[in-house]
């Protein structure tokens, strides 16, 4: 999927391809950046601007993100490994900081992004 946020600096938009799922209507990014020690670009993106839009192929969808907590990310990030088992690798690299787990949930009329 095709992310656009706009920048947490400039207020430009910024896109950036990202693996998702979907949950329900919500669409799941994990903001893991390989492991690495900071969180990537469009997870800063969206805490500064939550609203986004998300394109997958023909299909696009705008979306108001917010990070998961307590026991829906555990939910979540039990689903993410299953859909990419890295993530858990990703996290032990990682282990000076807790991977967000971002819920873009829909907003408005839009063509579903979602793709399955």
């Amino acid at each position: 999927a095709m992310l656009t946020a706009r920048g947490a600096r400039s207020g430009q938009p910024r896109s950036t391809p990202v693996l998702y799922f979907s949950d329900a209507d919500d669409v799941v990014l994990i903001a893991s950046s390989f492991g690495r020690e900071r969180h990537p670009a469009w997870y800063h993106n969206l805490r500064a601007h939550p609203d986004a839009s998300l394109r997958v192929g023909r299909h696009h969808g705008h979306y108001r993100a917010r990070e998961a907590e307590g026991e829906q990310r555990e939910r979540l990030w039990s689903l993410a490994n299953r859909v990419y088992p890295g993530f858990d690798d990703y996290q032990r690299r990682a282990s000076h900081r807790r991977i967000p787990v971002v819920v873009l949930s829909p907003v408005g009329t839009s063509s579903s992004a979602h793709a399955g």
